[in-house]
């Protein structure tokens, strides 16, 4: 097996969508992809496009996100290695329902459509692994979108602050520091509010000791204190 087919095989097998599937169920995808290098800024896609494929990072980092009428923009996800994004309008065959630009330089796999389309027809066990790794998926959005509609900005901010140190961050016992730095634009935009609101939350967060903030990035001293926050705020509906 050759060094970049090995690499293919490797980033399949990280990814959520794949792990778990014999090789012989990979190969035929792994023979298909190619690697891409995107230079940082890039727009991968954008809203509106025709889908070419799916994609996992191999490396770097993507940020997934759309925009309104008045350019605000909201960001649905920051995939990382082992993330792949491009699901829905590889699957439904309809226009990218959302944008993605490279943050930095990223290394991904392109699987284009017309592979996956005959692996899901020819492999069962492919299209049942996808299907539920893809329900995985929307009961995750769901319970976005639960805390979105239920919840203050106190727990939204808090629920992600825990979620994001979980992906993005160096977990030392109860403490998380993040290994990227999130700019309160950049919590903003997740939370489709504005960056005074989440400077105004991070300093109440920051005087109970849950958020220290040194230099320019963010250390979470007590994850345990954070999700309580979080889920005693979902319930009385405060922030």
């Amino acid at each position: 097996m050759s060094a970049v087919r090995d690499e293919r095989e490797a980033a399949l097998r990280t990814c959520y969508l794949f792990a778990g599937l014999t090789p012989e169920s990979l190969a035929p995808l792994a023979r298909a992809s190619s690697i891409r290098v995107i230079p940082p800024g890039t727009e991968i896609f954008a809203a509106g496009d025709t889908a070419d494929g799916l994609r996992v990072v191999i490396s770097g980092q993507v940020r997934l996100w759309i925009a309104d009428r008045d350019g605000r923009e909201l960001t649905l996800h920051f995939a990382e290695a082992g993330d792949s994004f491009g699901e829905i309008a590889l699957l439904d065959s309809l226009p990218r329902s959302a944008a993605a630009t490279a943050l930095e330089t990223t290394r991904c796999l392109l699987l284009p459509v017309a592979a996956v389309e005959n692996t899901l027809a020819a492999d069962p066990a492919v299209a049942r692994h996808l299907i539920l790794s893809l329900c995985t998926i929307l009961r995750r959005n769901v319970d976005t979108i639960g805390g979105f509609a239920f919840s203050g900005l106190d727990a939204r901010l808090a629920r992600r602050l825990f979620d994001l140190a979980h992906s993005h961050a160096e977990i030392e016992g109860p403490s998380a520091r993040f290994t990227r730095r999130f700019s309160q634009t950049d919590l903003a935009q997740l939370l489709g509010v504005t960056r005074e609101a989440i400077n105004k939350k991070l300093r109440a967060l920051e005087h109970d000791g849950l958020v220290l903030r040194e230099g320019g990035s963010l250390r979470l001293p007590d994850l345990p204190g954070l999700a309580a926050r979080a889920e005693i705020e979902r319930r009385m509906g405060l922030g």
